[in-house]
């Protein structure tokens, strides 16, 4: 398991979580207005700039949201061909 400290989590946010899949690379606020700021390390990282369209999507467990996730836009059509081809091709 990586043990790194989470960058732009505040104090007492503790060490990145290496889940296998992915890693908890920060933990972030939420504010009054309901806004929260990417770190600018995760945003150069994964090569978000100013005006990107970012996919928000969530996962539900017993009928509530436990994840969501954010992807850039125009990975979906891309993830969505990939899912879905094979299925599609012994359709048509």
């Amino acid at each position: 398991m990586e043990k790194k400290k989470l960058k732009g989590a505040g104090p007492g946010a503790g060490p990145a979580m290496d889940l296998g899949c992915c890693v908890v690379e920060a933990i972030v606020a939420v504010d009054e207005r309901g806004q929260m700021v990417l770190p600018k390390e995760l945003r150069e990282k994964a090569g978000i700039k100013a005006g990107d369209k970012l996919a928000v999507t969530s996962w539900k467990k017993d009928g509530e949201v436990c994840c969501i996730t954010l992807m850039k836009a125009g990975n979906l059509g891309g993830m969505v061909r990939t899912m879905l081809g094979p299925v599609m091709k012994d359709i048509i």
